[in-house]
């Protein structure tokens, strides 16, 4: 059974992206209000919150027939996020500041980039129902992390710029990594 501090961990992890793109958001001109900043928080924490009940229902789905190998797919997909993620802070520029501050974005262009970014969540998901996680929990965890990380990442990415979210994405996909080895660690050794 998963705890709650290995949840708050892949919630930390899986709010990564949205802590980038939010830094992004609030670089984007002008100082954003508190009011600004949590509600691309909570539109974060939104989808960060159902993307791993999808996962979870396609692995609960599926899980009767791969039982005996569900701790190696575990391994497989946390590594394979954290990888990801680590390969994608690894080739990312940090990017230049226009001379122009750019104007606010919509709602439409604000829920597709918090989809984008919770896509990874789907695989944790999957994950999730091999643990037998209580999905509820484990998608309030998730979603309240990442409404909380991103609603931050809005207010310094004025001042933070593009580079914070760099660091942050390594430190996500290293502790994706370490979760997946200690689910196969603790499968291979009971």
């Amino acid at each position: 059974m998963v705890g709650i501090i290995t949840l708050g961990g892949m919630g930390l992890s899986l709010s990564v992206d949205a802590f980038a793109a939010a830094v992004g958001k609030g670089s984007e001109g002008g100082s954003p209000r508190f009011r600004d900043a949590l509600r691309v928080g909570a539109v974060f924490g939104f989808f960060e919150a159902i993307t791993p009940a999808i996962g979870w229902a396609v692995g609960l789905a599926l899980s009767s027939w791969i039982a005996a190998v569900d701790h190696w797919i575990a391994f497989i997909l946390l590594g394979a996020v954290g990888g990801h993620m680590l390969w994608q802070a690894w080739r990312a520029a940090p990017k230049e500041e226009d001379s122009a501050p750019s104007a606010r974005p919509g709602i439409a262009r604000l829920m597709a980039t918090a989809l984008a970014t919770s896509i990874d969540a789907t695989a944790v998901g999957v994950t999730l129902a091999f643990l037998h996680v209580n999905i509820l929990v484990a998608c309030l965890v998730i979603g309240g992390i990442t409404t909380i990380v991103a609603t931050i990442g809005v207010r310094v990415g004025k001042h933070a710029g593009a580079y914070l979210g760099r660091y942050a994405e390594v430190l996500g996909g290293l502790t994706l990594i370490i979760i997946g080895s200690l689910i196969l660690f603790e499968h291979l050794t009971a």
